[in-house]
C-alpha cells in the first residue's frame, strides 16, 4: 500500500478543492493507499512534525464546489534562500526533504504554477523524491498545456463583471475600464473581453496608442452608442512603455494601476466620463465552473494514475480534449502567452474589438 502526499503552491484559486477531492476518490477508491494532504505547501514539511493531515473520501466529498483550497498555500519564502526570524537567509530544502521522509510518502503531487513547479522539481531531484505535477495558474501561462487549474474560473467571473459593467455603462453614458488579473499573459483579458462584448482589449502581447482607443470610443461615439467597455490586463504598460505597479507596506511590489492611468489619458483627450473597475483577487475566489470541476478532476485522477505507473516527474496537461502527461522541465521551460495572431485575437478582430494597435 503507497502512502502519498498533496500541497498546494502558489496563489489560491478555485479548482484546487475538486483536484484535492479527485487524487482522494483514485487513490483510496481505486488503489487503496493513503493519501496525506500538507498544509501550507513547502511550509508544512519544514515544520517540526511536519505538519499533514490524512485525508479519506468521506472527509472529501463536499469539496467539489468549495473554492480556495483546504490545504492552505503560500506564495512567500524560497525554500532555498528561506528568510528566518532574526533576519538571516538560510537553506531549508533539506528541511523539506526530511518532512517529505518523516512522512514516509512513497510519492507526491504538487499544484502549482511555473514557479512552485521550478521549486517543487529542484527539491525532488536534490532529495530523490517521487513528483507528479498538476498545472494551476488562474493566467493560464503554464506551457504545453491548453488549461490550468483556475483559469476558467476566473475568465467566468471577469465576464460576469463585464455583463454588469455593461448597464450602469449605459445608464451614465461613460466609459467602464475593467482591469483583470493575468500576470505578464493576457489570456483572461483577451478571453473575458469576447465573452462579454467589450469594445477595447488591451493585452500585454500587443502593442496599443492611446489615440487608437480614443478613436474607438469617439467613433462609438458618432454612430450612437453612448458607452464603451475595455478590458485590460494588469500587465500591460503605458504608451512609453512603463510598467505600472504598487509598493505594499512590506516593500513588495505588484502589478495594478495601469485602469486609472488609462481612464485619466481618455478624460484628459476626449473629455469622456470614465470609471475604473479592478476586479484583483475576486477573480480567485468563488465556486469553481462546472468546466473547472471537470478539468480538476480529470488531472486529479490522471496524477495518481501516474505514480500507479511509477512515471515520476511529469505533469498532467489538457490537449485536444484529453489528459496526456509531459515531463516536468519541457513544462516549466515555456511560457504560453496569448499568440497575436491566433484564434482568440483573429476573432476579436473579427468582431470588431479594438485591440489598441490599428483602426
Amino acid at each position: 500500500m503507497k502512502r502519498i502526499g498533496i500541497l498546494t503552491s502558489g496563489g489560491d484559486c478555485a479548482g484546487l478543492n475538486a483536484a484535492i477531492r479527485a487524487v482522494v476518490h483514485r487513490a483510496v477508491g481505486t488503489y487503496g493507499w493513503e493519501v496525506f494532504g500538507i498544509r501550507q505547501a513547502t511550509l508544512g514539511l519544514m515544520a517540526q512534525p511536519p505538519q499533514a493531515i490524512a485525508l479519506e473520501i468521506d472527509k472529501v466529498d463536499g469539496l467539489l464546489v468549495a473554492g480556495g483550497t483546504i490545504l492552505g498555500t503560500t506564495n512567500k519564502g524560497d525554500p532555498f534562500a528561506f528568510p528566518m526570524p532574526d533576519g538571516t537567509i538560510r537553506d531549508r530544502s533539506e528541511d523539506i526533504i526530511a518532512g517529505y521522509h518523516q512522512l514516509g510518502l512513497d510519492a507526491m503531487i504538487g499544484i502549482g504554477g511555473d514557479g512552485s513547479m521550478a521549486i517543487l522539481r529542484r527539491l525532488a531531484q536534490q532529495g530523490n523524491l517521487n513528483l507528479v505535477a498538476i498545472p494551476k495558474t488562474i493566467d493560464n501561462d503554464v506551457g504545453v498545456t491548453e488549461l490550468s487549474i483556475g483559469f476558467d474560473t476566473a475568465v467566468s467571473i471577469a465576464t460576469e463583471a463585464l455583463d454588469r459593467l455593461h448597464f450602469t455603462a449605459a445608464s451614465h453614458s461613460r466609459v467602464m475600464i475593467l482591469e483583470v488579473m493575468g500576470r505578464d499573459a493576457g489570456h483572461i483579458a483577451i478571453s473575458a473581453g469576447i465573452a462579454g462584448g467589450a469594445d477595447v482589449i488591451l493585452v500585454p502581447e500587443i502593442p496599443y496608442t492611446v489615440e487608437r482607443i480614443c478613436y474607438t470610443i469617439k467613433e462609438r461615439q458618432e454612430q450612437g452608442k453612448n458607452y464603451s467597455l475595455v478590458v485590460v490586463s494588469e500587465a500591460v504598460r503605458t504608451e512609453t512603455g512603463v510598467c505600472v505597479m504598487s509598493t505594499d507596506r512590506l516593500g513588495q511590489c505588484r502589478y495594478g494601476g495601469i485602469g486609472q492611468y488609462l481612464a485619466d489619458e481618455i478624460c484628459t483627450r476626449i473629455g469622456a466620463e470614465t470609471r475604473v473597475t479592478v476586479l484583483g483577487h475576486v477573480q480567485r475566489g468563488g465556486t469553481p465552473s462546472p468546466l473547472e470541476r471537470v478539468i480538476a478532476s480529470a488531472f486529479g485522477v490522471a496524477a495518481v494514475d501516474l505514480i500507479a505507473e511509477a512515471q515520476y516527474d511529469r505533469m498532467v496537461t489538457w490537449q485536444k480534449r484529453q489528459v496526456v502527461s509531459v515531463p516536468i522541465p519541457e513544462a516549466i521551460a515555456q511560457y504560453r502567452a496569448v499568440n497575436p495572431h491566433g484564434t482568440l485575437v483573429k476573432t476579436a478582430r473579427g468582431l470588431g474589438i479594438c485591440l489598441g494597435d490599428e483602426r
